[in-house]
């Protein structure tokens, strides 16, 4: 239960770290719409593990296999599997997490709820399970640049620990995002995130931080009311990735600070259209896209699993101790970037293809 996102643009995920493989069904998708795997490994890319000195050290190169759904570098409408197979395993590494529980990671919790539980790189609560989500992200991002062909997501690291980035969200690129390791535009705030994260990994120990993700050129109109609120969706959404602890759109908890004076978004008329003269909203209003820019933050807290002995519980309910072996990210935000992206725009998808589906055609005059 529970492996399955979205409505019309369904996505469910398979897989565990040290397992066969780790890969995504997508039923829902549009057909005649061009993908192909060089589409999908330059986004695997930006995920994978040992793409640089302040991530995991594990070694895949994570190669995509199409298995169905596309023909001729085009979709089908029928489900898209996709695979990426697991190469560079070590579960001797996880031995003593077979019998010892890691303190606020997923070990106590699987075992409690399932009785069972795959030991090995954490199996289904490994971050490695994100691979189903980036390679589907990136059939959601084709299919929205069709819909709305000036669709732009961007996500970026704008805090590492107490290091926050000067950052203007509204001209950022995704050029600019990826000019350093630890994807923060801001190269000043980069430079001292990287010897951070450094110094955090030779202490054997672990860091959290904030990415901010903004979305340009959708139209007013996406989301629906009530339960499905496209904030309340992206807030599902980017809750569900591993290590994610907050979540606050537009002016997020600063609202709280602020009088309705302040906070409002005045209308006015812009090129024939109606705007906002602010955005303190984040582009949604009751639930629904008001057409600006979409922007949230997403909290991630330190790796759980890090080289530090702690205290621990094992199996038998005997107090303990812990120090984890394996290869870990000692700050997980670089390779989380492009996974954010990916779940917002699987959200976007999704409502985007529901409002299609409710809009009549316009009458010929």
């Amino acid at each position: 239960m529970g492996n399955t996102f979205g409505q019309l643009f369904r996505v469910t995920t398979f897989g565990e770290s040290h397992g066969g493989g780790i890969g995504v069904v997508i039923d829902g998708c549009p057909p005649k719409i061009d993908i192909s795997d060089v589409d999908i490994q330059r986004e695997l890319d930006r995920r994978r593990p040992g793409q640089s000195n302040i991530t995991t050290q594990r070694k895949e190169e994570d190669r995509c296999e199409i298995l169905s759904g596309v023909f001729d570098g085009r979709t089908l409408g029928t489900p898209i599997a996709i695979l990426v197979r697991n190469k560079d395993a070590r579960a001797e590494d996880y031995a003593e997490i077979a019998t010892k529980f890691r303190p606020s990671h997923a070990d106590f919790t699987y075992e409690a709820k399932y009785g069972i539980r795959n030991w090995q790189g954490g199996g289904r609560a490994s971050a490695r399970e994100t691979i189903g989500r980036v390679t589907a992200g990136v059939v959601a991002k084709k299919t929205l640049s069709i819909l709305y062909p000036k669709f732009e997501i961007v996500a970026y690291v704008a805090q590492i620990h107490e290091i926050v980035a000067k950052i203007n969200r509204s001209r950022i690129t995704m050029k600019e995002v990826e000019k350093n390791a630890v994807r923060c535009p801001d190269a000043a705030a980069a430079k001292k995130m990287v010897a951070l994260i450094e110094q955090i990994r030779d202490e054997g120990d672990s860091v959290g931080g904030v990415i901010e993700c903004v979305v340009r050129s959708l139209p007013a109109g996406l989301g629906e009311p009530v339960f499905d609120k496209l904030e309340a969706d992206l807030a599902k959404a980017m809750m569900s990735l591993p290590a994610t602890k907050g979540f606050e759109i537009g002016s997020g908890f600063a609202a709280t600070r602020m009088r309705g004076s302040e906070h409002n978004d005045p209308f006015e008329m812009r090129c024939g259209k109606i705007r906002t003269t602010t955005n303190n909203s984040g582009g949604v209003q009751g639930g629904i896209s008001n057409g600006e820019e979409i922007y949230f933050r997403v909290a991630f807290k330190p790796t759980a699993t890090i080289a530090r002995e702690q205290k621990t519980v094992s199996a038998s309910r005997k107090q303990t101790k812990l120090a984890a072996r394996g290869r870990h990210d000692p700050c997980v935000l670089p390779r989380a970037v492009p996974i954010v992206e990916a779940m917002a725009s699987l959200v976007l998808c999704d409502h985007a293809l529901r409002q299609q589906a409710i809009s009549l055609p316009s009458s010929s005059k």
